[in-house]
């Protein structure tokens, strides 16, 4: 079975101006391969409503799932709802449940602002997805997730959305440590990576205090592989002592 696919979409000015340090798609990456969707694509865009919704549609069509990240908000830049209803060709407007939410949140009684109802606003047929933490919420609709920005949000939708998707076979990933550069293990690497495509065999060379050296990475869902490939690395790393 070949595991369903997925890019992310992150959304934000101050992403690509280096204001803000991107922290979600470490997150995502881990939850990730832990349910087994194999995530492909990394993709970073400012806040621009076209060049939203083309990479929405790009990304859509490639790949099972598509998360977003940022740009739902209260403020003026936060665009990635209207383009997201856009990119689906649907309306979009105050919603009672997402409003509902909202006034949770902010407690009986107190009347909600402009501000807050901005961020009811849903595209025509999207499901919510709750946010535990400050009561605005994300939404699906199609195969695309739209969630906040900001990193304890974002955490806590995708714990929400998660269970309900479709997935696949966990990603496994062990790793053999290497006290020499690249260049002494590339040849016997490239021949156990044509040896066994259906894993994934990264080289990531590190300098720390005792030295320099090379990690090797061996990814994959089936755990035989990935134990064929380390007793392979053991061996090379054996004939180099």
């Amino acid at each position: 079975m070949t595991n369903p696919t997925a890019a992310m979409l992150v959304i934000g000015d101050e992403i690509l101006s280096g204001r803000t340090r991107e922290a979600n798609a470490y997150h995502l990456a881990l939850q990730l391969g832990r349910v087994g969707i194999d995530l492909r694509e990394i993709r970073v865009v400012p806040d621009e409503h076209a060049v939203i919704v083309a990479a929405l549609h790009a990304l859509r069509e490639a790949h099972t799932h598509v998360f977003t990240s940022g740009g739902i908000g209260p403020t003026h830049d936060d665009i990635t709802a209207d383009a997201v209803a856009d990119a689906f060709g649907v309306g979009i407007g105050i919603r009672d449940d997402a409003r509902e939410h909202l006034q949770a949140a902010v407690g009986p009684g107190r009347v909600l602002t402009p501000e807050h109802l901005r961020m009811a606003r849903i595209p025509d047929g999207a499901a919510l997805i709750r946010n535990r933490i400050s009561g605005a919420p994300g939404f699906s609709i199609g195969n695309v997730h739209v969630m906040a920005g900001v990193p304890e949000i974002f955490v806590a939708m995708l714990d929400e959305l998660l269970p309900d998707l479709e997935t696949g076979r966990p990603v496994l990933s062990r790793e053999v440590r290497f006290d020499v550069g690249e260049g002494r293990i590339a040849a016997p690497l490239r021949e156990l990576a044509a040896a066994l495509p259906a894993l994934s065999i990264g080289s990531y060379p590190f300098r720390d205090a005792t030295g320099f050296g090379t990690n090797i990475v061996v990814r994959g869902t089936d755990a035989a592989l990935i134990d064929q490939a380390i007793d392979r690395l053991e061996e090379i790393r054996g004939a180099l002592a």
